[in-house]
């Protein structure tokens, strides 16, 4: 069926391959270490949460891959939390808060699966539902720092201190290799700028310009058109910046390329198995009886839909699958109920980010296998960042939906 693995496999693999070798290009070249310790510089370690926060949403939102982020992210990180003797289960949550939460579901233009999955499917783009998007991740990232910080305060009180784990490598940062990081920038810059101009460009034409001939309005109109196409092209150019500015992966650009092709094997893999199963689990009586119930359940249509879409996420333990299965089963039939196509494309993809993250989740297993924590130890942090706030901010922003109508 339309569900199949290997479709979407199909479809998203070019995104995919060209997130993970942007991702690979901006962690081996140091850009990403190069970003976060000019953060450093300019806030102080004991900003430690502040700082990996804002670091890994930069890269994300740039299109760097969350799990490169991490791995990006974890060695400096480690320092930090030792200068500022912060425990690290905090800075679990302090990942988990910029690489897997605003930025990935909320912010509009974002390259990331979700972003794409939605407007793919709904033939909206990148930037559908654009106060909505930015109101929701304001507030997500609000409340995550909020909480980090009053979590930090209570650690010190309660003289919780920084443990580092059996695998930690404390090594001494040497940044002599390191980019400058304005230039370490720019890569970022030019992913989001891809993505961002010809939607700007666009708004700023009247309609009898879009309409006319020439080689530039072509480019403007796939632009717009193609949800997977365009931000792969984005990260692309990205990629090429990057190999061209930074030494260090310059001699050896066909490796770092391929390397970074190779990262992106897994997340596919999975997220296609994920819908596979999906795609199983869908033409089961039971999901037709579970779409029937909620489909009829005369509960408003923006409550309904909520609910399967985190149903379908939780039961996946993936966001992306889950969205993805939605969008292709029941999607339809609440755009036949009255939501707006932009409205729907906000709210789903804001809503596959809270549930799919229970303890189950892959990309929260993988979080703590990195970092060489256990459930117990940070999970409680994690699941607050991950699941309650994302389903608060999304339940808020359905409010503001009906308030406003």
């Amino acid at each position: 069926g339309p569900l199949g693995a290997c479709t979407f496999a199909g479809k998203f693999v070019l995104l995919f391959a060209a997130g993970a070798a942007f991702g690979r290009v901006m962690g081996d070249s140091h850009a990403a270490a190069s970003i976060a310790l000019a953060l450093v510089r300019n806030l102080g370690p004991q900003r430690a949460l502040w700082i990996t926060t804002l670091a890994c949403a930069l890269l994300t939102y740039g299109g760097v891959v969350v799990f490169v982020v991490i791995f990006a992210m974890y060695p400096l990180g480690l320092k930090l939390l030792q200068q500022a003797d912060i425990p690290k289960r905090l800075f679990c949550a302090a990942l988990a808060l910029g690489a897997g939460t605003f930025t990935l579901t909320a912010l509009p233009g974002t390259p990331s699966i979700h972003n794409v999955i939605a407007a793919s499917a709904l033939g909206t783009d990148l930037f559908a539902g654009f106060w909505l998007g930015l109101a929701g991740g304001a507030v997500m990232f609000g409340l995550g720092i909020w909480y980090l910080e009053r979590q930090r305060r209570l650690a010190q009180e309660r003289g919780e201190h920084f443990v580092p784990g059996p695998g930690d490598r404390l090594s001494v940062i040497d940044e002599s290799g390191y980019p400058s990081w304005p230039v370490a920038c720019l890569p970022l810059a030019l992913v989001l700028m891809t993505i961002i101009l010809p939607r700007v460009v666009t708004m700023s034409l009247s309609a009898e310009t879009l309409q006319a001939e020439g080689a530039v309005l072509d480019l403007l109109r796939f632009a717009n058109s193609q949800p997977i196409v365009w931000p792969s092209v984005a990260l692309v150019s990205g990629s090429v910046l990057a190999l061209s500015l930074f030494p260090a992966v310059r001699g050896r650009a066909l490796l770092v390329l391929g390397e970074g092709t190779q990262d992106a094997i897994m997340p596919l893999i999975n997220t296609a198995a994920v819908i596979g199963f999906g795609g199983v689990v869908t033409h089961t009586t039971g999901f037709e009886q579970f779409t029937g119930l909620v489909l009829g359940s005369g509960l408003p249509p923006l409550v309904s839909m909520f609910l399967s879409v985190s149903l379908v996420s939780a039961i996946t333990g993936s966001a992306s699958g889950g969205l993805q299965i939605f969008m292709q089963t029941m999607a339809p039939a609440y755009l036949e109920m009255g939501i707006e196509p932009q409205v729907l494309h906000r709210i789903a993809t804001m809503a596959s980010g809270g549930f799919d993250s229970l303890p189950h989740c892959g990309a929260v297993v993988a979080m703590l296998t990195i970092t060489g924590l256990s459930h117990k130890e940070a999970y409680r942090d994690v699941g607050i960042i991950t699941v309650i706030i994302p389903v608060i901010v999304t339940l808020a922003m359905m409010g503001v939906i009906a308030v406003t109508g």
